[in-house]
């Protein structure tokens, strides 16, 4: 008989305890702890092992790391160059990856595109959320590859989805989502702590006994966080974040974590009625077209993993209408841009505790290079002196708290990155130009060792 009890777990780190705690033990986290009534049978078996020749494997032994042979595993590329390059070159045989992101951000739709064009493979779509014939004309939408097979359940059981995917077979599953799933192990509601951990766990084993990888989709909080557990991101292998605004056409593809390649990569999407297509060039995006020049606008040279891009920073300053002067970042780090202000005035006397600064990155792209701030305090003071930066200029540098011009990694890519745009001259650190004495290139490279000396060179 199934005992009953009172639980209460972390969110955070998924401590659990008898009692309510201010403050968790593990993690330290306050106010992090949710009551669940729990019931737990007997077994503890997983639906998918019982009775199966996986209960009577052999115990693992120690080994010499010396000894161990390094096997490098084919990855399963899917036709999706963008999912294959934020991945590390594909996918790994017996890996789980999450994909997180807002409520009707493109999740669903990004892996059923993955289901329907991934060729001579048979992918098991399961959806806890949707009938099959939503999935069905959500579909209808994308292009469907001849080749590729996909089999579509709706359940929430996971003992009916082990059953099925014993039954068929895949080559891929993909769960739609987490937090509807329910194992029968436990008598907890779905989308609860306990659930969501037994569930990924029950996902977890048979991934890596079979070799099978598994997507599983997880709904995030209004703070921005995946929803469940933070155990949950620490026991898969890969962490994707989509990201973007609904009322812009670009989304964001993210590596928040990944054991199997960088976790800086970006894949950037657009989505279309037909769905959403890969931005091969995300440069020639995020730079708009402009009839003629206008004050406050820099071209930054940034990178996102092992990708360069040129981003537009766009910066308006203007009189503090109230006695607080206003301070407002879309897509770049509120306080990082407080830094750069305080360098501004108190380095080089420009007034801005009398100024309002609103900074927004082009596209609806959020940055976190450290390369961008050259830019960003450019196009600040162009704004402030009400003067245009000269065409066909780009910059990428980093500012440290006396006004100087730090230099930044893969500064060759970011160059070659502008020269394939058109650009005629990039600012770079000063003491970054020894290193690019061999660079073929017939961009003007300009080394700048402080703020002041990028503003005599531009305005005079």
């Amino acid at each position: 008989m199934a005992k009953s009890k009172l639980v209460y777990f972390c969110n955070d780190c998924g401590y659990e305890s008898a009692k309510w705690l201010g403050k968790c033990p593990s993690c330290q986290a306050w106010n992090s702890f949710t009551e669940e009534l729990q019931e737990r049978t007997p077994s503890k078996v997983p639906d998918w092992k019982r009775g199966s020749a996986q209960d009577r494997r052999k115990p693992s032994v120690a080994s010499d790391i010396r000894e161990i042979e390094a096997i490098s595993e084919a990855r399963l590329l899917t036709q999706d160059a963008e999912l294959n390059r934020v991945l590390g070159g594909g996918i790994v045989p017996g890996s789980l990856v999450l994909v997180g992101g807002e409520p009707g951000i493109g999740k669903s739709t990004l892996m059923l595109q993955v289901a329907l064009q991934l060729k001579n493979k048979k992918t098991l779509y399961v959806s806890g959320e949707e009938s099959a014939a939503q999935v069905k004309m959500r579909a209808e939408r994308v292009q469907i590859d001849p080749l590729a097979t996909c089999l579509v359940l709706t359940e929430t059981s996971t003992k009916q989805i082990f059953n099925q995917i014993e039954q068929v077979e895949p080559d891929l599953v993909i769960i739609d989502s987490i937090q509807t799933l329910y194992s029968e192990q436990l008598e907890a509601t779905p989308g609860s702590v306990s659930q969501v951990r037994e569930c990924t766990a029950e996902l977890l084993r048979y991934a890596k006994e079979t070799a099978t990888p598994i997507f599983i989709v997880g709904h995030i909080t209004k703070d921005g966080a995946i929803a469940g557990p933070k155990v949950l991101e620490h026991m898969v292998d890969t962490v994707l974040q989509f990201e973007g605004d609904r009322h812009h056409a670009y989304r964001l593809l993210r590596a928040v974590k990944n054991r199997f390649g960088s976790a800086s990569e970006l894949g950037l999407y657009e989505m279309r009625g037909t769905g959403l297509r890969e931005v091969s060039n995300p440069s020639e995006i995020l730079l708009s077209q402009r009839e003629h020049m206008v004050s406050g606008v820099a071209i930054s040279a940034m990178v996102e993993g092992m990708r360069p891009m040129l981003v537009e920073v766009q910066a308006l300053v203007g009189n503090a209408a109230f006695g607080t002067a206003q301070r407002s970042a879309t897509g770049y780090d509120s306080r990082r841009l407080n830094m750069l202000l305080a360098v501004l005035e108190k380095r080089f006397g420009f007034r801005m505790s009398t100024q309002d600064v609103f900074l927004n990155i082009a596209g609806g792209l959020r940055v976190e290079d450290p390369g961008m701030d050259l830019s960003v305090m450019v196009a600040i003071i162009s704004s402030f002196q009400e003067m245009p930066i000269p065409e066909h200029t780009a910059f990428a540098g980093e500012v440290g708290l006396s006004g100087e011009i730090r230099a930044v990694m893969r500064a060759e890519q970011r160059i070659s990155e502008a020269e394939k745009l058109g650009f005629k001259t990039i600012f770079v650190s000063k003491y970054q130009l020894k290193a690019l004495e061999n660079t073929s290139t017939k961009i003007r490279i300009e080394g700048v060792a402080s703020v002041e000396e990028v503003f005599q060179l531009l305005f005079g």
